[in-house]
C-alpha cells in the first residue's frame, strides 16, 4: 500500500510539472478519480527519509504561506491564482529555508530549486511547484543535504514557461 501511495504521488507531481495540453491530458483521469489538481501542499516528508523534516523559524518565510496557491485552467495550461497575501511578497526580500536540489552537477551551486521536503526517490519531484523555489545566487552556494536558508529578492511568477511559481534572485546563503 506503502509503494502504491508513494508511486501515486510521484503520478500526480509529474502531472502538476507538465505543461501545456500534456498536463491536461495527463491530468484528466485523475481529476476524473477525484484528486484535487493543485492543492499538492508542501509535499511529503517520507517516515523512512533519513533527514528530519524543516523546523518553523520566525525569521524565514514559511512554506504554509507558499502552498495556499491555488491553480486554474486556462488554455489547456494550469495557472497558479495567487492570494492576495502571496501577491504582496513578489519583488521584496525574503527568506526561505528549504533542501536543495541541484540543477547542474558540482560541488557548488549558483542555481538551484529549493523544496519544502527533502528528495526521496531518484526519479520524483518532492512535491508540486508550489513546494519549489528557482534559486539563483551572487555566489555559488556549497551543495549541501542538510537545510539551506537562503535570502535574496523574491518573485511571484504568475505564467512562469517551467511551471514555476516562484524564484529568488540574488540570493545569498543565510544561516
Amino acid at each position: 500500500m506503502k509503494k502504491l501511495l508513494a508511486h501515486g504521488l510521484c503520478v500526480i507531481t509529474m502531472v502538476l510539472a507538465c505543461s501545456g495540453a500534456a498536463r491536461a491530458q495527463l491530468s484528466a483521469p485523475l481529476a476524473d478519480a477525484g484528486v484535487p489538481m493543485g492543492t499538492g501542499g508542501a509535499g511529503v516528508h517520507s517516515p523512512n527519509s533519513p533527514f528530519a523534516p524543516l523546523q518553523e523559524r520566525a525569521d524565514v518565510l514559511p512554506w504554509s504561506v507558499l502552498t495556499a496557491v491555488k491553480t486554474k485552467m486556462e488554455k489547456n495550461r494550469f495557472l497558479p491564482v495567487f492570494p492576495t497575501h502571496i501577491q504582496a511578497l513578489n519583488q521584496k526580500s525574503q527568506r526561505i529555508q528549504g533542501f536543495m536540489m541541484p540543477l547542474d552537477p558540482g560541488e557548488k551551486q549558483k542555481h538551484f530549486l529549493l523544496s519544502s521536503v527533502p528528495l526521496t526517490c531518484s526519479f520524483c519531484v518532492p512535491g508540486g511547484p508550489e513546494s519549489m523555489v528557482e534559486v539563483k545566487t551572487k555566489t555559488p552556494v556549497k551543495y549541501s543535504l542538510d537545510v539551506v536558508v537562503v535570502e535574496g529578492q523574491f518573485a511571484v511568477l504568475k505564467d512562469d514557461p517551467y511551471g514555476l511559481f516562484y524564484r529568488i534572485t540574488d540570493a545569498v546563503a543565510v544561516k
